[in-house]
């Protein structure tokens, strides 16, 4: 590959040297590296570069999180590197609009906010209304850059949302004009860039999460984990047609980002009811059972051990992740007064060791912390 200068990658080195070795490095380093020069920056987003890397083997790892408070600004997290960086910012609504109810999925190396809803601050906006969106943000890990999409047939908040064998499959959830619930679905093709709709659920279904699973896509109404309410629509690609599944699920819609799915189709839930447990299935059987609990945690300047909420929940390689949130501190002098202290910790296990044992990465980095709004994983591999 030829530089992107005139002058040589790295002086005194042949380019193809020069590109192997700048190619093994993973992205936490990338915004040291295209401070180098326009030349290397360049050379970092170039198809070319991405190709090697994938032909190579040497394909990346991300985790994107947004996190309240951070005006829409996503931050991706380097596991290799062990760093965190914070993305180019995605075209808003509006500045100052907080957006929420998006559905965040990684598909065909690229990864994608998909609707949601803008509300504006009342005290800059007080007689905006909200607004619920179709559009499609698409930010490219290989270009590092963001661009408007196809938007969905649609516009939805709260609904049900995951990537089933390379395709990205929504349902449900709400609008202005539909605030009882939706039955309709789509389907979006990334290579085609193209919406199609699917057949209708049986019935409308609000603050919803998706899920996929052997093959297929689950749609969870906000009241899973209820004794009144275990079923769950299941939606099957290859026939086109929906099903109803009574099944047992450990947990409610509130906690978000609840369950997670990794090698050999093992299911993974963070159970937040009190204390924070990591449950398991029996994949024969269909049995949840404990394999831990998330620590607590400890502030440097506080004598007692503080439970967490708002933290997000994610698989990334072989390993679980439980990002961010919030602690109550309660102080020792007065009755009744608490600081919210928002937490940028991020605390890392594999699931196979048993009992668990969790370390700590390096937290994020600003202007991430506190409760988390969207978290997602994506393996890296050649751009279409």
């Amino acid at each position: 590959m030829e530089s992107a200068e005139e002058q040589s990658i790295i002086s005194g080195l042949p380019d193809d040297l020069s590109l192997r070795c700048i190619a093994k490095l993973s992205h936490g380093y990338h915004g040291a590296l295209e401070c180098v020069s326009r030349g290397w920056r360049d050379l970092l987003r170039s198809p070319d570069y991405s190709r090697y890397k994938a032909k190579n083997g040497w394909s990346g790892s991300w985790l994107f999180v947004l996190t309240e408070r951070s005006n829409n600004q996503w931050v991706a997290y380097d596991p290799e590197a062990n760093r965190w960086h914070p993305l180019p910012r995605a075209r808003a609504f509006q500045d100052g609009w907080h957006h929420s109810g998006f559905a965040c999925v990684c598909v065909s190396s690229c990864f994608l906010v998909i609707g949601g809803c803008y509300a504006p601050s009342v005290s800059s906006f007080p007689h905006q209304k909200p607004v619920v969106t179709r559009d499609v943000m698409r930010f490219d890990p290989f270009k590092k850059e963001w661009r408007l999409v196809a938007g969905m047939l649609t516009p939805r908040t709260h609904f049900a949302c995951t990537a089933v064998s390379g395709k990205v499959y929504v349902a449900g959830g709400r609008n202005l004009t539909q605030s009882g619930g939706i039955t309709s679905a789509e389907v979006y093709d990334p290579v085609a860039d193209r919406w199609q709709e699917l057949p209708a659920m049986t019935r409308p279904q609000m603050d919803c999460s998706g899920l996929s699973y052997r093959g297929s896509f689950h749609v969870l109404s906000d009241q899973v984990g209820f004794a009144e309410q275990n079923s769950s629509e299941v939606f099957n690609p290859s026939e086109m047609s929906w099903s109803t599944l009574e099944d047992i699920w450990p947990f409610s819609r509130a906690m978000q980002f609840a369950v997670q799915v990794m090698k050999n189709d093992r299911l993974y839930t963070i159970v937040d009811w009190g204390e924070s447990l990591i449950k398991t299935r029996d994949t024969d059987e269909g049995e949840w059972y404990n394999v831990g609990s998330v620590p607590s945690v400890v502030l440097p300047d506080h004598p007692r051990e503080l439970e967490a909420f708002g933290y997000g929940f994610a698989a990334l390689r072989d390993e679980l992740y439980v990002i961010g949130g919030k602690v109550l501190k309660w102080e020792e002098s007065g009755v009744g007064r608490f600081d919210i202290v928002r937490l940028p910790v991020v605390r890392v296990c594999n699931p196979l060791d048993r009992p668990l044992n969790w370390r700590e990465t390096k937290p994020m980095c600003f202007p991430a912390g506190g409760s988390i709004t969207g978290c997602v994983s994506l393996e890296e591999h050649s751009p279409p």
